[in-house]
């Protein structure tokens, strides 16, 4: 279970293969932090296998899984889009997309023959999968000489915080640190500068701080 202010997803793009009488069903899983970004995944996967007679997909989209999407695609309906989402949901990973592409071998699997193949290719990809934290974050930026902003990226990064340099006559800090610890951010820079600088508010969002380091199943 995630820690209040974040929620897992995938930390890369897995693939799996199933063979059930004799047709191919080729799974993809991968992360999706929009909508957008999820139908690329499926138009992608759609050129790369024209001549596949399905493609069918399931998304969750959003810290609590708010945008749920699946297709069929031309299989019966609640075949193959409704338990691909469901192993999904299983998995408990949000910002992820599936994309299984059918190769028909010429026998029909039936209602229930469909149903697992479908759901069971996504769990596939996904047993071959790592997770990484999404964590509610708030952006800061300030502007530093080289050496107060090299001792503030040392300590940010130290803390385990994103930080993005943009090098010029001086160096512009963007920093993202997990949602309530602006103050510590604040504290921090008024310690290493003596007071000369104070991080500017930038917005908040969500953010993967990376791969929790095991994989799924």
């Amino acid at each position: 279970m995630s820690e209040p202010g974040t929620y897992l997803t995938l930390a890369r793009e897995t693939r799996a293969e199933l063979i059930i009488e004799r047709s191919r069903f080729l799974a993809v899983v991968a992360p999706a932090a929009t909508e957008a970004e999820a139908r690329e995944v499926v138009a992608t996967e759609r050129a790369a296998h024209p001549r596949a007679r399905h493609h069918c997909l399931a998304m969750v989209i959003g810290p609590e899984g708010a945008l749920q999407r699946s297709s069929d695609d031309g299989e019966p309906s609640g075949t193959a889009g409704a338990p691909m989402l469901e192993a999904l949901l299983s998995a408990g990973v949000s910002d992820v997309v599936a994309v299984v592409v059918r190769y028909f071998g010429g026998v029909l699997l039936g209602t229930g023959g469909l149903t697992r193949a479908y759901r069971g290719a996504v769990a596939a990809a996904l047993e071959e999968g790592t997770t990484a934290q999404r964590t509610r974050v708030e952006r800061f930026t300030l502007t530093l000489d080289y050496s107060r902003a090299a001792a503030l990226e040392g300590e940010a990064r130290g803390r385990g915080w994103q930080v993005d340099a943009d090098y010029g006559a001086q160096v512009e800090l963007t920093l993202a640190v997990p949602a309530g610890h602006g103050q510590d951010l604040r504290s921090l820079t008024a310690r290493l500068t003596e007071g000369a600088a104070t991080p500017s508010f930038a917005g908040e969002g969500w953010m993967t701080l990376g791969s929790q380091g095991h994989r799924r199943g």
